[in-house]
């Protein structure tokens, strides 16, 4: 299709301006001990990511009464944290344990453009979901009509798009320069800054980029999740049951305090000159939004709610009764 061959002619164009086949991800620490330590930590987080995730896509798939715009959206963060961490984690805790920690350079490409894609979709789909609360807490008599198909699929959708659109033009960029000085990636994955700080051609194009685009993505988004919460906040305030108050105030809490962390590592890591880029303090930033977020989301979002736990008991009392 048209993507297709927009992402060949994407890949033709870096392959044409590169002097290096093969990558080096230098990691944490050379201590042997400390990797041994680092690969189960991260291997116990990563299937802990998979499990709470995918787990959640599956509640939600199975059970009728989840069928609704909140969780579908709930879902699809799910299913894009999944990704994100898939993306970074199997190779990462596999350079744990190897002294050949190279990757090439097809595969750093492919990297860096989903993790950019998935990060950026995610940064779409938060606002998306804020939207979502406001108008369900706003007025949810009208919510079934508010938020019908028409409406979340298409933003959905857009938010999908919104991030190809914008991974392609950073990996391009990023990819069409030279590494002729170094291959060595002081980092555990591929990304943009450690990328840019290792190239030894001009990069103020690029970082003109990232602040351009990154930045407008933040502002937008940001803007849209502090004008809904400030709209959802009036609201609470308009509620004469205190039982109410607490329950909405509990619930749209937890979801700030999981959009205000994101955001924040998204603002720290690429809205920055790669002149500042430092390699233990990026790093752990970095591994924060791509591995530990995604872990933690399924318990920000999913696992205080009260329907998802319910969901949860009679999903599971169904096999206990059929045991």
């Amino acid at each position: 299709g048209t993507i297709g061959t927009f992402f060949k002619f994407c890949l033709v164009q870096v392959k044409n301006v590169t002097e290096i086949t093969m990558f080096i991800l230098m990691g944490f620490t050379a201590d042997f001990d400390v990797q041994i330590f680092l690969f189960l930590l991260f291997l116990a987080t990563y299937l802990f990511t998979l499990i709470g995730n995918l787990g959640l896509v599956s509640l939600v798939i199975v059970d009728s009464r989840l069928h609704n715009p909140m969780y579908y959206f709930l879902s699809v963060l799910s299913f894009l944290d999944a990704c994100c961490s898939s993306v970074v984690t199997p190779k990462m805790i596999v350079n744990f344990l190897v002294e050949n920690k190279t990757i090439s350079y097809l595969e750093c490409v492919t990297q860096t453009l989903l993790l950019v894609t998935f990060g950026t979709t995610e940064c779409f789909l938060l606002a998306a979901m804020a939207y979502d609360r406001y108008v369900a807490i706003y007025n949810p008599l009208l919510y079934s009509v508010s938020m019908a198909p028409r409406v979340y699929v298409p933003l959905i959708i857009a938010s999908y798009v919104g991030g190809i659109l914008h991974a392609a033009v950073h990996t391009v960029a990023t990819f069409s320069l030279s590494f002729c000085a170094s291959s060595e990636i002081r980092h555990v994955f591929c990304d943009i800054p450690p990328l840019l700080a290792i190239s030894c051609s001009d990069t103020h194009t690029n970082q003109l980029l990232l602040f351009c685009l990154v930045g407008s993505i933040e502002m937008v988004t940001v803007l849209i999740v502090l004008i809904s919460y400030g709209l959802i906040l009036l609201a609470i305030l308009r509620m004469r049951s205190a039982e109410g108050r607490r329950k909405v105030f509990s619930t749209c809490g937890s979801h700030l305090t999981g959009v205000s962390i994101y955001h924040g590592t998204i603002l720290f890591m690429y809205l920055r000159p790669s002149s500042s880029y430092a390699l233990d303090h990026d790093m752990i930033v970095s591994i924060f939004y791509s591995i530990v977020i995604p872990m933690l989301n399924p318990v920000i979002y999913s696992l205080r709610n009260k329907d998802v736990k319910e969901a949860i008991r009679r999903v599971f009392g169904k096999k206990s009764v059929c045991s």
